[in-house]
């Protein structure tokens, strides 16, 4: 878009892309939920509920990992990696191998240090010993890394998940505020990547290439600053991402596609260098939906439970800068933005429990867990 134009192409974004409950935020009386604090962290960024057992595992930013239960201590896990923690980095997702009952394993994201002050996201595996009075990860390896290490402490992205039938681990993978790594092949830097739970690469990967190891684990690029991932019931991979100044986005996951950033975006740069749209013709996959103005989107979640029958086939995104819990409803490859709650605090994760609970965890120093039920 045009300079001159972006106020009035921005304000009409903005109502084309509200709500479908209108443009105003719904009040707080008009929540069908309640929230209840159930505990308080220092900088949460994750959550995942334990299978089988009455916990969950939360991660800290400075590099704490949590064992939490309701009506419990909350105990500190052992042996977790040392992190690079400023800026946007340190401790980062925590997940379950599919097969935890057998296997007790689990997978975490964390920021480790470089050389010549650069830094990067890594993703591991250990076990989790969570009997006893103390919990700890044993076995700790390394499976993943983003390549290259770069300066800064921005947009390490590092989100989690398991495809459906447990094969795949997809990795989300910001572009680190360097532009354009996104669109280059021989770094998986603002790239989706697909890999074995082992750390190993499928050879029917879209960009498989024995010659380049890191180009081979790529399964989408052109992405900014990825920080949610999630399968729907369908077996279709979401991803959320913070656009640039403005243009958050809502994508379908799809191998070998591009999304197109720095090329394009429904923002612009936060200098106020103009950056394409997105049109049909520019060879790029567009956003499934996009915030103008930006919501700064947090953790992603599909909900599938029975606690609340109207939000099932949904995707649930907290909004940091937005102070906020999005609904969006899922059509096979369509959605429809269906609910825009205030929740008056930066939402980090959200999570769906094994009740069918909406579980949230607010952002910084004094974040709260948050419980959602629906109101009696």
């Amino acid at each position: 878009m045009m300079r001159a134009l972006s106020l009035t192409v921005a304000s009409f974004i903005a109502v084309a892309c509200a709500p479908s409950s209108g443009n105003a935020e719904a009040s707080n009386s008009a929540k069908p939920f309640e929230a209840t604090p159930v505990a308080t962290f220092n900088e949460p960024w994750a959550m995942t509920f334990v299978p089988g057992t009455p916990y969950a595992l939360i991660t800290e930013k400075s590099g704490k990992l949590k064992l939490w239960q309701a009506d419990g201590p909350v105990r500190d896990v052992a042996g977790v990696p040392a992190v690079d923690y400023g800026g946007q980095g340190g401790f980062g997702d925590v997940v379950v191998a599919p097969d935890f009952a057998s296997s007790n394993m689990v997978y975490l994201s964390w920021v480790e240090a470089g050389t010549n002050d650069t830094r990067g996201a890594v993703v591991g595996r250990a076990k989790l010993e969570y009997q006893g009075s103390q919990p700890k990860l044993v076995g700790l390896q390394k499976i993943w890394e983003q390549n290259p290490k770069v300066t800064g402490r921005g947009h390490y992205g590092h989100r989690l998940a398991f495809s459906p039938d447990g094969k795949y681990l997809f990795i989300a993978s910001g572009e680190r505020q360097k532009f354009d790594p996104a669109q280059d092949m021989n770094g998986n830097l603002g790239k989706v990547l697909r890999i074995f739970p082992d750390g190993s690469v499928p050879k029917d990967n879209p960009f498989y290439d024995s010659a380049n190891p890191v180009k081979s684990q790529i399964w989408s690029l052109g992405h900014r600053n990825p920080l949610g991932l999630t399968f729907d019931d369908k077996g279709q991979l979401w991803n959320q991402e913070m656009g640039p100044r403005h243009g958050d986005e809502l994508n379908l996951v799809k191998p070998g596609a591009n999304y197109g950033y720095p090329k394009a975006s429904n923002g612009d740069h936060y200098d106020g260098r103009d950056i394409p749209d997105h049109t049909p013709s520019d060879g790029f996959e567009a956003p499934k939906a996009f915030w103008v103005p930006a919501i700064s989107p947090g953790g992603l979640m599909f909900y599938n439970g029975d606690l609340f029958p109207a939000w099932k086939g949904s995707l649930f995104i907290g909004g940091l800068g937005g102070e906020a819990l999005i609904r969006v409803r899922v059509n096979g490859e369509t959605v429809e933005k269906a609910d825009h709650w205030p929740m008056d605090a930066r939402i980090r994760e959200v999570e769906q429990g094994p009740d069918g609970a909406v579980w949230l965890l607010e952002d910084g120093g004094e974040g709260r867990l948050l419980k959602l039920t629906p109101k009696p």
